[in-house]
């Protein structure tokens, strides 16, 4: 071997290439060795001079520079694309547009695992249909996040010592500016980080000029027709926070709690006449407008029109009376009507027509209504109360009790239901025409299963508390009359200025108006996301015409009432037609064992740590294995997995660089070029495994651009692994190496070199949508490429010629070849040791078997020159191990160049008789009553099992053991 160069041993399928050495021809056996000239040094010098001239820019790194892909050149290949303007949508292919409008994360976000499922599956419709020529583009934005943001600043706010309290308006909103300005770029180059290839020249933001001027265009318009009303009715209160809450925004927690027992004394009639009632919150008793029982309950129907007296109350009286709703069985079958703070109750007031006592402060206080207990926080009050109950002999008892508790999906405090002046949406009329979206098929949701939650929600929508009590958002703009009632006297407008002109023309020119304090619900100005960002209310804006509607929306299923549907809502109303033409849910990530990811449970695992460790591709490709609306178990097994993927890719990259002709050869690159695959005719005048494989790989790009177009994402993952890693890796290019070291006729070689670089070419192309960064990286050390970068790359065209007569063919030798690897396993086979074999099989398959007698030799690890071709059993068959590869096709395998038989002899006779040992020991447990009838039943099913097993060895065992003696004796 001297003189060879054993510094590029190849890295592809180790277990099968341990001999190959450069210079040393495998299919002659380990007694045969020869120097070719094709693998000499400056050959490999040239090619490396190719793959240095590829990094030259500083961007790129050739596999036969290193060892595997270094995840630190990833922000180098984004700022390339980015710089070369691959992201920006381009029209000149001509064909229809796709558009994506990036659901807006939080200016005051960070990146997790929900971002980078949706990064990931956006990128990948974005990459694909970018390389299908059509214009495409990814509309990338944030959102201001009203509450979150002034959460976030309000705190920020406490560690300097200043309360917002303490703040006007503006100083406070210039704080936020300021913040936002610092940090609010934070998730942006986040995202980025995981290799959104989005046209960040239009990115938007929820409150830029733009944006908010359709804001208030919505709202005027919605007001003009009458769908946007003020009024006081229940919401959802943040006492923390200050401001109505969205009932989406609202979690409900199963926690430990109190029932309280508390007498209501009847007015009139004895003091041992009284009334129990059961609430989790005595506190709202104070605000308490009637007692309700069931009309069927026999128990209360002498109390029914009579009046009970409210305790503590200095003997307030309400009615007592009767209504189905009431449960019976909960409690004591007695309801106390708060509807000033139950959603429940505020029904039943508005259908009985109650009155409507509100007892608690926007800061979550009891107010005058409470009496004695005005000032008191509501926890607070509801514990003085308690106390004072038992002292007055009305509390009867408390017992533990389970409650479903509304939190703050933000703040985290109990929500107060509480009647309250806001702004609404009037929802009936919007929502039909969503519901008919769906219905005529002018908008698909994916899976189907959600349409059956869309339409059930938008049936039974309740309208939207559109208005928040915050500083940080899109001012309502609604202006009021000094010295008019805000209720009955206001004016909507675009401006001030021209709410000024309409309150002069109305009220003279004397008059002053003052703006509503109010800001309006995050949601409101994100539902006009995908067409305000493309320059709505100008409909004659370029962006509009060009891009609108959206091709594919995708988002978490958990945000399909957030956002979605009332997207279409808006959508449908400003602009006459759905805002998207389809909705792709995706579903949660959850750790390894299906738990949703928390703080509190420790298991949060962060997408950039997981990029760090394994790479953006393994990641992206983890996630996107995932079912559509499918919840998907993310675990450290699948990412080293996929990271192992990205090392195969590598790999694969650095045998195919190095068994390439030099660049300056240019009668090599000509003969390679010549190869063609796209009609019949070149296909079918491929050798046996070249024409499997450019089969297998034209029906590969058929079936992934079929599931591409469906969105069937994970299918595309697991059937592009699959091909490369089983029949391109592990067989095309453990084949290829009977050509590339072959040392007679050189124009195979050229054909496996064209194979090796079409098939590879496509996988990456194919791939790059999953993992844009190593697969750019693989296509810009490949010479001669047409295309200047993948991104920008055509899809490989459908409809390719395959052979099915050839795939069988290829099949059956695989099928051979597995089997001669098995029957090696089975007899502990050296792996550098060759062996004979005899093939058995009729005329037609000994010919296309015996035309790859190379690659058989060479995969199978059998003797090149003791390979028999036959149409019978050769005379020593019974000296021979016998397999059978598929119907009609079998081999013989000399057993003798297989193993030393007497020392094979020897040592199975004493494996056996320490195997019998066992099983005897087993058995003499299992015969033993006393055993059987005491012993616990996992263990003796665990011992029965044992014995089963080591009674299935023992026959294999002695079947071998006999087939060797008689081997023995046959040839004495």
């Amino acid at each position: 071997m001297a003189g060879c160069s054993t510094s590029s041993l190849l890295s592809i399928s180790p277990s099968s290439c341990s001999s190959l050495y450069r210079g040393f021809n495998p299919l002659l056996g380990s007694r045969q060795r020869r120097v070719f000239v094709f693998f000499s040094r400056p050959r490999l010098r040239a090619r490396r001079t190719f793959a240095l001239s590829a990094a030259n820019n500083g961007v790129f790194t050739s596999p036969e520079i290193a060892k595997s892909f270094d995840f630190s050149n990833e922000e180098r290949i984004y700022k390339w694309w980015e710089s070369q303007g691959y992201f920006k949508p381009s029209f000149d292919r001509g064909s229809d547009p796709f558009v994506v409008s990036m659901p807006p994360p939080n200016v005051t976000g960070s990146l997790h695992m929900g971002h980078a499922m949706f990064v990931t599956l956006e990128d990948v419709m974005v990459r694909y249909n970018r390389m299908k020529g059509r214009p495409t583009l990814w509309l990338p934005g944030t959102d201001h996040a009203g509450i979150a943001t002034q959460l976030v600043v309000e705190r920020m706010l406490a560690t300097e010592g200043i309360k917002r309290a303490d703040m006007d308006r503006d100083d406070f909103t210039k704080r936020v500016w300021e913040w936002k300005e610092k940090y609010g770029g934070t998730i942006t180059n986040q995202i980025k980080r995981l290799g959104a290839s989005c046209d960040w020249s239009r990115e938007r933001f929820t409150l830029d000029e733009q944006l908010s001027r359709a804001v208030v265009e919505a709202f005027v318009r919605l007001h003009e027709k009458g769908l946007i009303y003020q009024g006081s009715y229940m919401v959802n209160w943040s006492p923390n926070l200050q401001t109505a809450v969205s009932d989406l925004e609202v979690e409900y927690s199963e926690e430990p709690g109190t029932l309280f027992y508390i007498k209501y004394r009847v007015a009139g009639m004895p003091r041992s006449d009284f009334l129990t009632i059961a609430t989790t919150r005595p506190e709202t008793l104070f605000g308490d407008t009637a007692i309700a029982v069931n009309p069927e309950d026999e128990r209360y129907s002498k109390y029914i029109g009579k009046e009970a007296i409210v305790p503590m109350t200095f003997g307030r009286q309400v009615p007592i009376i009767c209504d189905r709703y009431v449960d019976k069985d909960f409690g004591t079958g007695v309801l106390k009507i708060s509807p000033g703070h139950d959603h429940n109750d505020y029904l039943l007031a508005r259908k009985l027509g109650l009155p409507i006592l509100n007892v608690m402060n926007k800061d979550g206080t009891l107010n005058e209504v409470a009496g004695l207990y005005c000032g008191l926080d509501r926890f607070e009050a509801r514990k003085k109360l308690w106390s004072d109950l038992e002292e007055s002999g009305l509390a009867v008892k408390k017992e533990a009790h389970s409650l479903r508790v509304p939190r703050s999906q933000r703040g985290g405090e109990i929500i107060e239901p509480l009647v309250s002046k806001q702004w609404f949406v009037s929802m009936d009329s919007l929502a039909e025409k969503a519901l008919q979206a769906v219905e005529k098929g002018d908008l698909t949701i994916m899976p189907e299963r959600f349409e059956k939650i869309y339409n059930h929600w938008l049936s039974n929508i309740k309208d939207w508390c559109i208005s928040r009590q915050l500083w940080w958002g899109h001012r309502i703009p609604v202006w009021y009359i000094a010295g008019k009632d805000p209720e009955e006297e206001y004016i909507v407008a675009r401006s001030a200025e021209e709410a000024l002109v309409k309150a002069q023309e109305k009220y003279g020119r004397n008059v002053e108006i003052y703006q509503d304090p109010d800001v309006l619900d995050t949601w409101f100005s994100s539902s006009l996301w995908p067409f305000s960002t493309l320059g709505w209310p100008d409909e004659s804006a370029e962006d509009f015409k060009c891009f609108y509607p959206t091709s594919v929306l995708e988002t978490g299923h958990d945000i399909l009432f957030f956002w979605v549907a009332r997207m279409v809502m808006m959508g449908i109303e400003f602009t006459g037609t759905v805002p998207f033409k389809n909705v792709y849910l995706h579903g949660l990530i959850r750790d390894s064992q299906g738990r949703k990811m928390s703080k509190t449970l420790g298991n949060v695992i962060d997408p950039l740590d997981t990029i760090r460790e394994y790479g953006t591709d393994a990641l992206r490709f983890t996630l996107s294995l995932g079912t559509a609306g499918q919840d998907l178990n993310l675990s450290t097994e699948r990412l080293t997995s996929n990271k192992a993927f990205t090392n195969k890719l590598w790999n694969a990259g650095k045998f195919i660089l190095q068994n390439l002709p030099r660049q300056d050869d240019q009668a090599a690159w000509d003969m390679l070029l010549s190869c063609k695959f796209n009609d019949m005719d070149s296909v079918l005048k491929l050798p046996l495994p070249e024409c499997w494989v450019v089969s297998k790989l034209h029906m590969l790009i058929d079936a992934v651009t079929t599931s591409y177009e469906k969105l069937f994402f994970g299918d595309v993952a697991r059937e592009i692994y699959d091909f490369f890693w089983a029949d391109f890796a592990d067989w095309y290019i453990e084949a290829s190496k009977a050509r590339l070291y072959h040392s007679g006729d050189g124009s195979i070689s050229y054909i496996a070199q064209a194979v090796l670089l079409y098939v590879f070419e496509n996988v990456l192309k194919m791939l790059h949508p999953f993992m844009p960064f190593v697969t750019e990286e693989l296509w810009q050390a490949l010479p001669r490429r047409e295309e200047s970068a993948l991104i920008v790359s055509a899809w490989p065209p459908t409809l390719l010629p395959r052979n099915a007569d050839s795939i069988k063919k290829f099949e059956n030798l695989q099928a051979l070849t597995r089997a001669i690897r098995n029957a090696r396993a089975e007899y502990s086979v050296e792996p550098a040791k060759r062996i004979s074999a005899c093939i058995i099989a009729n005329p037609d398959v000994n010919q296309y078997i015996s035309s790859e007698k190379e690659v058989l030799a060479l995969l199978s690890r059998l003797d090149l020159h003791n390979i028999n071709f036959m149409e019978s059993p050769p005379g020593d068959a019974n000296q021979s191990v016998h397999i059978v590869a598929s119907e009609g096709l079998e081999a013989y395998l000399p057993l003798a160049d297989m193993v030393d038989i007497s020392a094979e002899v020897q040592r199975l006779s004493k494996r056996l008789t320490k195997m019998q040992a066992e099983y005897d020991g087993l058995m003499s447990r299992l015969s033993s009553p006393s055993f059987v009838e005491k012993a616990p039943e996992e263990i003796v099913r665990s011992v029965r099992e044992k014995a089963s097993e080591a009674e299935e060895k023992l026959t294999l065992t002695r079947n071998r053991l006999d087939f060797l003696q008689s081997t023995v004796s046959v040839a004495k």
